[in-house]
């Protein structure tokens, strides 16, 4: 007989990912900040929250469906259970953004910032709103009143649309406009100051001019959520299908997945929610007023439009990424790989010294072949478009592009068909898993002898986000690492998730176990009175496995120090059981995204750089790899950076035993200390100067 999972030190995942988003939101509380990033932070918790229900929310109602008395590991909670802590708990997450959306809205007009609504104006700015939904706007729009000859409309996910409900005569009807993604999310006004109005409030303003013979006794804006979430078996091709021929079937079948969420701006009487709910197929637990918009992108359209004088003073100042110390940004970047490696640690760096490598191996005769694996790129990659170059010049360039990344499967497919036409090997990754590796190998034939230059990462491969995330990019001219990453790809084009390497750890299989070994090790030389650490770096820790046996490891006395940015389903400070463990996260200017583990202490420990969070589905079902730091100078380079991290007294909060965030405390005498801000000045202190001429 199995024994019951011990649920007295751990969480909920999905209760514990709903605080990190309030971690988010709450950023926007924090005068520190300048006030446009302030309202950024906001927007950023909304899609945050609205990729929550698309995912997770929608898996717990699948699971719910199902039969069977399936509970969670971490809590002993039927989906059911899970489902109404979830919906119950983002409640007053709905309520705490309307009154921050409120207060930035007060601080915004002080700084002749303002969202109107069209009843706050009057003479030429309101005849200019009626002209722009007479001309512009009513010519797209299709109201429509349902009943038996006009059935209601499939309403997209997260685009906006009006609901009415209109009365001719004694008869009450509902009636419906879907506003059109095409039109822009604001209309700005001229005069003095930045002011605009949002699309959905002018069309609300004249909704009842689109049903004339009606009265309309309520009119709201409404907002319906689908699921994102294929079932795992639909993701299979069928025998001889190209994969990415299905996987463009798959994307048309995800636009009409069930709705997981209603959400409601305005009037909107009981009557109206309950229609809703029966055509929609929800609960009314699965509905939330806001008084806020629904959809914030009009944030950005704001911040684009601000005038230079006030972009410095509301926004945070511009970030210009250096180069690393130590490369010399004035020679061949691949010539100085091959002498010693090269960390870049972005946002603080930039990612050209990595480009121009990809770009000096496009050109080197003496390259034969560069392999990449793609998971999430930018739709207008410079990376990519490199390797089609050198692919072109007759390089042998095989991408491995995960067609599977959820909400990047456009874009990735895109890609995947430039790269084919430009000459490319494009495979697709495993049926068994999403492979989620960040590798990339340069094989060159040099006197006869094969070297091997290879970068780890524990980002993606995005020019964007490498100047938004905080992650790490490691350039080695390792001959094992090289020589496993070479394996590595051979193995992803046979199917084969089980190979063995020497130096990388790769999921499914050996990293879990790898990993499981390490905390052992800690484990006994604690228990032998030596002294036993780990410092763990990931964005989510939910495994159950890997948490017991940190659990077991800080019972013996292991100092277990844990950074995670979001989900830890690990409860720390428990008397007698978790005591020794301690949680901390940061969140920033930056989404900290690298994953780092450090087992040991000094010269000792062991450092691995890494893809993989310690989620189930990382470490059992994704392809993922970690590859050990082993340059000395890059060692001290990765502990700094855990040490400013460890330090941070101003962004960090931590954990406490009941799974809740606080403040990290200072001391009276301690000065502030913001690791971000700290690291960006350590780059800018250790950019290398040209040399004189």
């Amino acid at each position: 007989m199995s024994r019951e999972p011990d649920t007295r030190y751990t969480q909920d995942r999905e209760l514990s990912w709903l605080r990190f988003n309030q971690r988010v939101l709450e950023e926007g509380l924090d005068a520190r900040i300048p006030l446009m990033e302030r309202l950024n932070f906001a927007a950023i918790f909304t899609r945050n929250l609205d990729e929550f229900f698309m995912v997770r929310v929608s898996r717990l109602l699948d699971l719910n469906l199902m039969k069977g008395s399936c509970r969670d590991s971490r809590t002993g909670l039927t989906p059911a259970q899970q489902l109404a802590a979830v919906l119950k708990a983002a409640v007053p997450l709905y309520r705490q953004r309307d009154k921050l959306l409120a207060r930035l809205g007060r601080a915004l007009r002080d700084c002749g910032i303002a969202v109107l609504r069209p009843g706050e104006l009057d003479g030429r700015d309101r005849r200019r709103l009626e002209r722009w939904f007479r001309d512009e706007l009513r010519p797209i729009l299709s109201p429509m009143v349902v009943d038996a000859r006009h059935p209601f409309p499939h309403l997209p996910s997260k685009s906006l649309a009006l609901a009415l409900v209109l009365r001719r005569g004694r008869r009450r009807q509902f009636g419906l406009v879907l506003l059109p993604r095409a039109v822009p999310p604001c209309l700005f006004l001229d005069g003095p100051g930045l002011r605009c109005v949002l699309t959905e409030q002018i069309a609300l303003a004249w909704a009842a001019s689109l049903f004339p013979g009606y009265q309309t006794d309520e009119a709201c804006v409404i907002s319906v959520t689908r699921s994102a979430d294929l079932p795992p078996e639909n993701e299979e091709a069928e025998l001889g299908e190209d994969f990415r021929q299905h996987m463009k079937k798959v994307l048309k079948k995800r636009a009409r997945l069930a709705p997981v969420r209603l959400e409601i701006q305005g009037t909107a009487g009981d009557g109206m929610v309950a229609f809703l709910c029966r055509r929609l197929g929800l609960c009314r637990a699965q509905v939330f007023r806001c008084r806020a918009p629904l959809v914030l992108d009009f944030a950005a359209e704001l911040a684009r439009r601000l005038p230079p004088e006030q972009a410095a003073a509301l926004c945070y100042p511009p970030h210009i990424p250096r180069w690393p110390a130590g490369l010399d940004r004035g020679q061949p970047v691949l010539p100085q790989v091959l002498r010693r490696d090269v960390l870049l640690r972005y946002p603080y760096h930039s990612m050209d010294p990595f480009l121009r490598l990809i770009r000096e191996a496009g050109r080197d005769p003496k390259v034969v072949a560069i392999r990449l694996t793609v998971y999430r790129v930018a739709p207008q990659s410079r990376l990519l478009a490199l390797l089609a170059d050198a692919a072109e010049n007759g390089k042998e360039v095989t991408v491995l592009v995960e067609l599977r990344a959820r909400f990047d499967e456009q874009n990735n497919i895109a890609w995947a068909e430039r790269l084919e036409e430009a000459g490319c090997t494009v495979l697709y990754g495993c049926a068994a898993c999403k492979v989620h590796a960040k590798l990339c190998l340069i094989t060159r034939r040099d006197r006869g002898r094969i070297q091997y230059i290879t970068q780890v990462g524990t980002g993606n491969y995005n020019e964007k986000t490498a100047r938004q995330y905080a992650d790490l990019c490691l350039m080695t001219a390792h001959p094992g690492i090289g020589a496993d990453a070479a394996l590595f790809f051979q193995n992803m084009a046979t199917s084969n998730l089980r190979g063995g390497y020497r130096w990388l750890l790769a999921s499914p299989g050996a990293l879990k176990r790898r990993l499981l070994a390490l905390i052992d090790r800690e484990t006994a030389r604690a228990r032998a009175g030596r002294e036993a650490r780990i410092f763990l770096k990931v964005n989510a820790l939910t495994d159950r496995q890997i948490i017991d046996r940190l659990v077991r490891a800080g019972q013996a006395g292991v100092e277990v120090v844990m950074n995670i940015r979001g989900i830890c389903c690990l409860r720390p400070g428990l008397p007698g059981l978790t005591s020794h463990i301690h949680v901390f996260s940061l969140v920033g200017r930056w989404l900290e995204h690298a994953r780092i583990y450090v087992f040991g202490a000094g010269r000792d420990a062991r450092i691995y750089l890494s893809s993989a969070d310690l989620m189930t589905r990382n470490t059992e079902r994704r392809s993922e790899l970690a590859c050990p730091v082993l340059d000395e100078g890059i060692r001290r380079q990765v502990l700094r950076y855990v040490e400013l991290l460890c330090r941070d007294n101003v962004k960090a909060r931590r954990m406490g035993p009941d799974g809740r965030y606080v403040p990290v405390s200072r001391r009276p005498d301690a000065p502030p200390l913001d690791a971000q801000a700290a690291m960006l000045a350590q780059a800018a202190r250790e950019e290398p100067r040209p040399r004189p001429a």
